[in-house]
């Protein structure tokens, strides 16, 4: 019976969607390489994919859980119910003078590379910065000081009763890795960057920086899913502990303590549950060491969590969302 209506369900989405497919892995879509399968799967290339699989989802009543590159997530070992919607419309880009218009499915390091190319400045910072121009902006990425938030002219994005909505960059409520779009579970679908003339050879030696930086300084050679916690306030910091960290604080955009030394503090480098490892070459990311599972990782996470709470009367929020 519910095999039936399963395949029913399945069948009035093949309708509509004619590409949807069910039952794929999500370990094979995320940066982590961890995941179960997705009820129904939809490798959206248009933004027209995205709207139509969202509209006919809801009319199912189906959950709908949309991502893009996938760094960030973290999926079940279960799989997840539903529409599960992968943003991939990557090759949708525009530049007219100072503007970039690009999909939220575009990869960041792509717009980087853009901007360099006709000597525009902005974006040079997020070199080496995995992740899609849409997850970016839902997440507020920063790094070495910059968040694109700063760049961010105009968003196209679907809110929940599936109207199109355009809002200037005042309108999208960036914070700290956060932004409208994060609070409410809009989609973003496109959106604009307004940028400044640069010089092209400037521009692209501190892209090529942070690359470097990148590559020395975090475990790429293993899967992951990008920094594991949110780095600190220091204004949160109990203040027995604040003289412990006055050399380690950061202006990232606002006075943090990389949540880093906080496990370092609490002797968690290496630590190790299954397939899933504290990494020894940056201690905010878990890496998968091969294996690991969604339990490995969440078990990890709760242990930091409770160690640095305990040592540190600091609760390490997790910047990476789990999906079930």
């Amino acid at each position: 019976m519910i095999s039936a209506m399963l395949d029913n369900t399945f069948n009035l989405l093949k309708k509509k969607i004619p590409h949807i497919k069910k039952g794929i892995l999500l370990k094979d879509y995320t940066t982590f390489k961890i995941g179960g399968p997705a009820e129904y799967f939809l490798l959206a290339n248009k933004k027209e994919d995205i709207i139509t699989g969202i509209a006919v989802a809801k009319k199912l009543q189906l959950p709908i859980f949309v991502f893009g590159g996938g760094s960030n997530v973290l999926v079940s070992d279960k799989g997840v119910k539903g529409l599960v919607i992968k943003i991939a419309n990557n090759h949708d880009i525009t530049l007219k003078k100072n503007t970039i218009t690009a999909g939220a499915g575009v990869v960041l390091g792509e717009l980087v590379a853009l901007s360099i190319n006709h000597s525009l400045q902005g974006l040079e910072w997020a070199g080496g910065l995995p992740g899609t121009f849409g997850g970016a902006i839902r997440g507020n990425a920063g790094a070495f000081g910059s968040e694109i938030k700063n760049s961010i002219s105009q968003v196209q994005a679907l809110d929940k009763k599936l109207q199109l909505l355009k809002l200037n960059n005042t309108q999208c409520q960036f914070s700290y890795r956060s932004s409208i779009f994060k609070k409410k579970q809009w989609i973003i679908l496109s959106a604009m960057v307004k940028l400044k003339r640069g010089e092209k050879k400037d521009l692209q030696q501190i892209a090529n920086s942070r690359i470097r930086y990148r590559t020395e300084k975090h475990p790429l050679e293993y899967p992951n899913a990008g920094s594991m916690f949110k780095n600190v306030e220091f204004k949160k910091v109990p203040p027995k502990f604040k003289k412990l960290f006055l050399d380690k604080v950061k202006d990232d955009p606002f006075p943090i303590v990389p949540s880093a030394w906080f496990i370092i503090g609490a002797g968690l480098t290496g630590k190790r549950i299954g397939g899933a490892q504290v990494s020894k070459k940056h201690s905010n990311y878990i890496v998968n060491r091969g294996g690991a599972t969604a339990k490995d990782i969440l078990q990890l996470i709760h242990f930091i969590q409770k160690k640095v709470r305990q040592k540190y009367g600091v609760l390490l929020e997790m910047e990476v969302q789990f999906v079930t």
